[in-house]
């Protein structure tokens, strides 16, 4: 006899008689023809099969089998369907999902104890270690496409064409599926386990509202497939007891639950997270990857949070370990690992609540508003991936930006920027194909996540004015200038900076600019002095966008034109960094640049001559949605900060938290946040419904409002923290310069206000009182 990998000596609970077989096959008018004179020469009993036990069948005529039967002794009612198994191989065994073709069922217990069913085996490989040790990263890769596929041709099996229509009802699939497992949780459990009654409620309460069903495996992971001896192909699907009509959504996520699990000892280690080490080093494809391509095989809209789906899968399989435990302190489970199972069963729905809890943390606010479902799911991934990476990583940057090295990147930043990518969280603020495809509305509460953190926006590439400068070229570049610095912007491998700002001018006139953009053959001349240049001072900065004068005659708004710099081009150099409060904002910088006869490529122009105001103005709306609600999420955390501080800290006999003035603090801070926040929103809406033109109004009352607002709240938050509010130990310090700022950078308030009370003059005179 060859080897049986994962077969060992039948356990004595579990042994049954050969013999009663053998004659069962051999009566058995369906089988009389394949088994009449057949002996049974090996039985061999598989590790697994915690739930139905499962043996190794070999005959006198070298014909193997599997028998999987129920357990012996008292069962759940809903537990253990071998029958539902044996229905489903028979459905699937005429379509392209790769099934072992079933033998035979029975029913009568008195055969060998249990009702069993046998089916054929299959030789092939079965991975235990979602990790492949012993693969190749390419082979490691292969496997795992190759089970997003075969999910995929299952999903896209017509259950009622296979003659599976009274298989289950499509219908509250969830509400039944929660109600089954939760009654399974609390017949099996010997106690109370605190976050499983915590979801028991929580689940049937955040059901998503989406449509769709198929057939669904109900246990699909790695160690239940097959895969090909010696190719990337999965030859069989193995374990249907669980197999329904349902959401096919359950089983993508819990095919994905390692990738939310912690390194797990055996018995659950076929099921093991990856721990510090990603997948993506060892070969493996994301989460998002393996769920793209699982959706690019059927065909489907990308899905992006599998949250609730994760949190129920979790959910149940700990439901079934409950289970196990149950029938290991009982002397009948089916593994010797029984009685450690349950001990998991906690762990996981603590990690389901907080999975759950994560992806549920959409504000009341984003009900106001038209956002897309694929808007609220980033929301939360972005929310997750902020408090998980971004938000611990502050301190390690904080002091490397105040070192020596500041003007240097820290490898963390870059090793973000990587998660963030592997993640999809990459490129958000584009509404094209390059990016996330969002609307400005849809963009705007993501964008005030990663104003939470300084350091947040560099690391999903959401950064100014890096954004608006991809903006610019993917709007308004040449093919040429789209692959020289669009593709590596977007990849994050290069920044850029937008000289504007003029020392010699009042540059909040843009008709000012003096910088002179000269036509000399087949280049332009670029000559003049710029300062406040975000980013110029960055160690990857390749590209200056320059807006300066082209003519010196004709329409006042059709003398300036925009120009691509390269950073190393002769004649340019970076004077010193600027300091805002002190801070020089290393390693971007907000420099002063000189421009001394720079030579480019005619090429090099934007859109043609005299398209500088046209540029600006298609760039400044959506960057100005962008800085407001990146403000809004400053004001919140120095918000919070300023509410834990005064509640740990009393003055004069109470808590700081108790006195009057700092009540009101708290109270003004919080309406005059959420109606910035609302005007934020309504501007983006209208952007997104009527166009930048239309919507000018309320983009200058936004710009005129949001840095005020942020300006009140951090001061506040300051006062209330004392000496240590303007520290470096500290947000808040140079949150504020921040703030401040931004009440000058993309246009002073006074332009802003005017523009506003033109429009507003323009409205009420063309109307009667």
């Amino acid at each position: 006899m060859s080897e049986v990998p994962g077969a060992s000596t039948v356990r004595p609970e579990h042994s049954w008689p050969v013999a009663s077989l053998e004659r069962y096959l051999a009566t058995s008018p369906a089988l009389q023809a394949d088994f009449a004179e057949v002996k049974i020469i090996s039985v061999l009993q598989f590790k697994g099969g915690q739930s139905n036990p499962t043996f190794y069948l070999k005959t006198s005529l070298g014909q193997e089998l599997v028998l999987r039967k129920k357990p012996p002794g008292k069962l759940l009612a809903t537990a253990h369907a071998i029958e539902r198994e044996y229905v489903i191989l028979q459905a699937l065994s005429k379509t392209e999902v790769p099934v072992p073709l079933p033998v035979v069922f029975c029913e009568d217990s008195s055969v060998i104890g249990t009702p069993f069913y046998i089916m054929q085996y299959i030789r092939g490989r079965v991975f235990r270690d979602t990790h492949l040790p012993d693969l190749s990263q390419h082979e490691r890769k292969q496997v795992y496409l190759a089970m997003a596929e075969v999910l995929a041709k299952l999903h896209s099996v017509d259950h009622v064409k296979v003659g599976l229509q009274g298989f289950g009802n499509p219908d509250g699939f969830f509400e039944r599926q929660i109600s089954r497992w939760t009654r399974q949780y609390k017949a099996a459990k010997i106690e109370d386990i605190e976050p499983m009654e915590r979801l028991s409620v929580w689940l049937p309460q955040h059901i998503p509202n989406s449509s769709g069903s198929s057939i669904v495996h109900g246990d699909f992971r790695i160690d239940n497939l097959v895969f090909h001896p010696s190719e990337p192909r999965v030859i069989a699907v193995l374990d249907w007891e669980l197999c329904t009509i349902g959401h096919p959504l359950a089983d993508v996520a819990y095919s994905c639950l390692h990738y939310n699990m912690p390194t797990l000892p055996p018995p659950l280690s076929t099921m093991s997270g990856f721990g510090r080490q990603g997948p993506s080093e060892l070969g493996i494809p994301t989460q998002l990857e393996y769920v793209e391509h699982y959706c690019r095989c059927r065909g489907i809209e990308r899905q992006t949070n599998l949250s609730f789906y994760t949190a129920f899968g979790l959910f149940r399989l700990a439901s079934i370990l409950v289970g196990v435990y149950r029938r290991g302190v009982e002397g009948n489970a089916s593994s010797d690992n029984a009685k450690r199972m349950g001990s998991f069963a906690e762990l996981l729905a603590t990690k389901a609540m907080r999975i759950a809890t994560d992806g549920s943390t959409i504000p009341l606010w984003m009900s106001l508003f038209p956002f897309s479902a694929k808007s609220k799911a980033l929301y939360a991934e972005v929310s997750t991936f902020m408090r998980d990476h971004v938000i611990p990583a502050e301190q390690v940057i904080h002091a490397h930006d105040n070192s020596e090295l500041r003007w240097t990147v820290h490898p963390l930043i870059e090793q973000l920027k990587l998660k963030a990518k592997e993640a999809g969280l990459w490129n958000l603020f584009l509404p094209s194909s390059h990016g996330a495809g969002l609307t400005n509305l849809d963009y705007a509460p993501l964008c005030e996540l990663m104003g939470h953190s300084l350091i947040a926006p560099e690391i999903f590439n959401c950064n100014a004015p890096d954004t608006g400068n991809m903006e610019v070229l993917e709007k308004y570049g040449t093919a040429d200038q789209k692959a020289t610095w669009l593709a590596p912007l977007l990849r994050g491998e290069i920044r850029s900076a937008f000289a504007m700002t003029e020392p010699g001018v009042a540059s909040s006139d843009a008709t000012n600019i003096s910088t002179s953009i000269i036509k000399d053959g087949d280049s332009y001349i670029v000559t003049g002095r710029k300062w406040w240049t975000t980013g110029a001072g960055h160690p990857n900065c390749r590209l200056f966008i320059v807006m300066g004068k082209s003519s010196s005659s004709g329409p006042i708004h059709r003398r300036q034109s925009m120009i691509l710099v390269p950073r190393d081009a002769p004649g340019v150099s970076v004077v010193r960094p600027l300091k805002t409060f002190g801070y020089d904002d290393a390693p971007y910088g907000h420099c002063e640049v000189l421009f001394e006869n720079v030579r480019v490529p005619a090429t090099n122009i934007l859109l043609g001559e005299g398209r500088g105001f046209e540029i600006a103005q298609g760039r400044l709306g959506p960057g100005r949605i962008h800085h407001c609600m990146r403000l809004i999420g400053l004001s919140e955390r120095s918000l919070a900060l300023m509410v834990h501080r005064i509640q740990s800290r009393s003055t004069f006999g109470k808590k700081i938290s108790e006195h009057g003035k700092i009540m009101k603090d708290v109270a003004l801070s919080r309406t005059e946040i959420d109606q910035a926040r609302l005007l934020t929103l309504q501007a983006a809406h209208a952007m997104d419904s009527v166009g930048n033109q239309l919507a000018r109004d309320q983009i200058a009352a936004i710009k005129i409002v949001a840095p005020r607002v942020a300006c009140r709240v951090v001061d506040r938050a300051i006062q209330a923290f004392g000496a240590a509010g303007m520290s470096e130990d500290f947000f808040l310090a140079r949150a504020y310069a921040g703030a401040r700022s931004l009440r000058l950078a993309d246009g002073p308030d006074e332009v802003h206000e005017q523009t506003l009370a033109k429009i507003e003059y323009s409205k009420h005179l063309q109307s009667k009182i």
